[in-house]
């Protein structure tokens, strides 16, 4: 008898919440969610293939839980881009497409009543609004606001997964938020591949800021972080999102993805964007909210990269300051066009990705300084990594902060005197 269901996640927040609403889904229909796969009747592993390393992880996992478990389900963007390399490792493997997650009662009774299981891969229009679900983080609401984008990035086996942009419907995106926000939430995630893009399959001009306005007027007490939204698509709506910006409900925190501070790799990429772009998004932003936190992705040794061209993304993070960067080596990635173009050797791609993290830890390490003795109100959304002493509180940016406490202040703002600081967070001290 299949009872019990041990789910395995990775990945981005849209997988979060789509293993969030898998658990939730299987709960009401009678199931047990353990986090021991032990014992666990079936394992549901929901991949990520962002990065060549990623990838090789997902077949490793797919390996040692198909040597324990007798049926395995593979969900997530492996299935639907890279079907074949999971029916190489386990041919008895049951793929269940990110687009399809609705189905996974489906697959479990007809598992149970022992009826052929087709494989349940191909893409659909399925919106991931107001289901159940069990958070991951009872304090924190992840609301998908689009599926796909509208992106050709020539290193990119993602977008094979996600497929074209396909938005959510407005009024189903605020409900899904009023729902998370009754259900306890003080943080809201908004999330997809690229949130700027938002509605722009069905209309010429991105429709974010219209949503943001109309989330941002909620009559409910809760804070947002918007996820990530790529230069070309900031571009023409960058004066009414530094508005929606300047609303205290919103988080300072702005994840633009810039790959390159060459023009000219950006070209061979397929980014539709040039760094002067990039230089003017954040440069507005400074102007309006000076304390904006940025995070960017930076690909270090895509084919064909110089030293100068190198040297132009150093001078550009040396420019724009970011807070964090998320970043890795090129890897040839299946399906994708710049897997077929000579690749940097390994020893050039370690150099210079230790001399950028060289860069941001100066960067940061002097800005995190100048926040020693602050008093800062930050929403606690998490537990610490020791999860008994320590809880981590983010501060109107979005920044993280360290604090020791034997109380449980999950969920609550509290005031914190900043004590010490790393290049990645602060520390800090509740003030009574």
């Amino acid at each position: 008898m299949l009872k019990n269901i041990y789910i395995e996640t990775y990945g981005c927040a849209a997988n979060q919440n789509n293993s969030e609403i898998i658990s939730g889904l299987l709960s009401r229909a009678g199931f047990n969610i353990v986090n021991n796969p032990k014992i666990a009747d079936l394992a549901i592993l929901n991949t990520c293939i962002v990065k060549g390393p990623t990838l090789q992880r997902m077949q490793s996992r797919i390996k040692q839980l198909s040597r324990e478990f007798k049926r395995i389900i593979v969900t997530g963007c492996m299935p639907d881009a890279l079907s074949e390399q999971i029916k190489q490792i386990n041919p008895r493997a049951i793929l269940l497409s990110s687009h399809k997650i609705k189905n996974i009662t489906k697959v479990m009774r007809n598992l149970i009543e022992n009826k052929p299981i087709t494989d349940l891969k191909e893409k659909n229009s399925e919106i991931k609004l107001l289901c159940p679900k069990n958070r991951k983080n009872p304090v924190i609401g992840i609301t998908q606001i689009s599926e796909g984008c509208l992106g050709n990035c020539a290193y990119c086996v993602t977008r094979f997964a996600k497929g074209s942009l396909f938005s959510y419907p407005e009024e189903s995106i605020l409900k899904n938020i009023e729902q998370d926000i009754k259900g306890g939430c003080k943080e809201i995630w908004l999330t997809s591949q690229d949130c700027a893009a938002y509605g722009k399959d069905k209309t010429k001009n991105s429709q974010l800021p219209k949503l943001l306005k109309k989330i941002l007027s909620l009559k409910h007490n809760f804070l947002m972080r918007m996820g990530m939204s790529n230069p070309n698509h900031i571009l023409p709506i960058l004066d009414d999102l530094i508005e929606c910006y300047q609303d205290k409900k919103m988080f300072k925190f702005l994840h633009i993805p810039i790959q390159s501070g060459s023009n000219e790799v950006l070209r061979k990429m397929n980014r539709y964007y040039n760094i002067n772009d990039v230089f003017r998004i954040i440069e507005e932003f400074r102007k309006k909210i000076p304390e904006i936190n940025i995070v960017t992705d930076i690909i270090i040794g895509f084919p064909g990269e110089t030293d100068e061209d190198f040297q132009k993304t150093m001078d550009a993070i040396a420019r724009i300051k970011p807070d964090l960067i998320n970043i890795s080596r090129f890897w040839p990635m299946p399906r994708t066009p710049a897997a077929h173009l000579k690749k940097i050797h390994d020893s050039i791609t370690k150099k210079r990705s230790k001399l950028l993290k060289e860069l941001l830890f100066k960067i940061t390490i002097e800005k995190n300084k100048k926040r020693i003795g602050d008093e800062i109100t930050a929403l606690v959304d998490e537990k610490g990594w020791d999860f008994s002493r320590t809880w981590i509180a983010r501060s109107s940016e979005y920044y993280p902060i360290i604090v020791p406490s034997q109380e449980k202040v999950l969920g609550e703002k509290i005031k914190i005197k900043i004590k010490s600081v790393t290049p990645q967070y602060l520390i800090g001290e509740i003030v009574k």
